[in-house]
């Protein structure tokens, strides 16, 4: 039997999620193999050096450098209030005064005696990393982080927004082909993870705001909507650290895109589950695809029969999805694997597939157009 194999997105009823939880500079990890940890857990914490303030503390005080150290008032490791005076000059026989001020809260780091210079280092700014999902500590990586494991629903999307966020998973669209609008959220809604059908729009986004809603999953999204929201056009960038109080993920495409049926069942079986998502999305080398992990405590994943979700070979019967016009966003199953070049519009032989889409209809394309999705 013919083959092709397909990276696609990975939708699974049950599968093992591992997630590395990594300190972005050494420091303490603060918790150990075997422990069980929530979602919101701080498992690992460090301190990032504190952004660094020049103060021309000689052309302040009228003085040249080398006479800057024997103006400071407060020595390098000196802790300084911001508006506190920190060197003073006299002239005059000491009638007159010249002081210069700290202009940041913090510590002297450097005095020169060169460049008449003061560097004031702000104070260390907190990072803690949490642990994301409900699970098991794994494996630690001293003073870098940890591996935290659980059983999980697992679903990738193609498009998201805004970081990682842990609520209540809560279904508001019916069916998977219904348009999620702002008449549709409630005070209810909020701190939930809301799931819509084919397309949310931007004034649902902007109500889900402001009723503090914590992220939105949904089939489609329309690009003019999105850059609406943002205030701008996202174009390539990596997206992530969008900070508008919400993140969204899509899992078919841009525009009103039906989301899968088996997706739309996975997230309406797991309605009241705790839920982390995570928005981020890079689509250039090394890709990053939004995510939805539902971990699933109540379940094991079984020891034969590997990952659920494992990629492997497109066969017939498998699920996919085209990513090209003028099928783009469909789903179907393959329904047949010619094993012959067939000479498309371009003139180029390349392989093809035959789809059979969930209105029973049939297209011919080529099987870089299509991408397979692992359930």
């Amino acid at each position: 039997m013919a083959h092709a194999y397909t990276p696609g997105l990975r939708v699974a009823d049950l599968t093992t999620v591992q997630k590395e939880r990594r300190l972005p500079l050494p420091g303490d990890v603060l918790v150990s193999v075997g422990d069980v940890v929530e979602a919101t857990q701080v498992v690992a914490k460090t301190e990032l050096p504190g952004n660094v303030e020049s103060v021309n503390v000689a052309n302040r005080l009228g003085v040249p450098p080398e006479d800057v150290p024997h103006a400071m008032l407060k020595k390098e490791g000196d802790s300084v209030e911001k508006g506190e005076i920190i060197a003073q000059s006299k002239s005059f026989f000491g009638l007159f005064k010249s002081s210069c001020m700290a202009t940041v809260k913090g510590t002297i780091e450097n005095i020169s005696s060169v460049t008449g210079q003061v560097l004031l280092r702000e104070p260390p700014l907190p990072v803690q990393v949490a642990a994301y999902v409900d699970g098991v500590v794994t494996e630690v990586m001293p003073r870098e982080g940890v591996v935290v494991e659980t059983p999980a629903s697992f679903i990738q999307g193609i498009f998201g927004i805004g970081g990682e966020v842990n609520d209540q998973l809560t279904m508001v669209s019916s069916s998977p082909d219904q348009i999620l609008d702002a008449g549709d959220l409630n005070e209810s809604h909020q701190g939930k993870i809301v799931v819509g059908g084919s397309l949310v729009t931007a004034q649902a986004i902007k109500r889900a705001v402001q009723l503090g809603v914590t992220g939105i999953i949904s089939g489609g999204l329309n690009d003019k909507d999105l850059k609406e929201f943002l205030g701008y056009d996202l174009g390539v960038a990596i997206t992530g650290n969008e900070d508008k109080g919400i993140t969204v993920v899509v899992t078919e495409g841009f525009g009103e895109i039906g989301m899968a049926g088996g997706t739309f069942e996975l997230l309406k079986r797991c309605e009241g589950k705790q839920c982390s998502m995570n928005g981020a999305t890079q689509i250039r080398a090394g890709v990053i695809r939004p995510e939805v992990v539902i971990p699933r405590k109540d379940r094991a994943v079984a020891a034969e029969g590997g990952d659920s979700t494992e990629m492997g070979n497109m066969a017939i019967g498998s699920p996919v999805r085209a990513i090209r016009q003028p099928y783009f966003g469909k789903i179907g199953t393959v329904s047949a694997l010619p094993p012959e070049l067939r000479k498309v519009e371009s003139e180029t032989l390349v392989r093809v597939l035959e789809i059979t889409f969930e209105d029973d209809s049939k297209a011919i394309i080529p099987r870089a157009n299509v991408e397979l999705i692992e359930h």
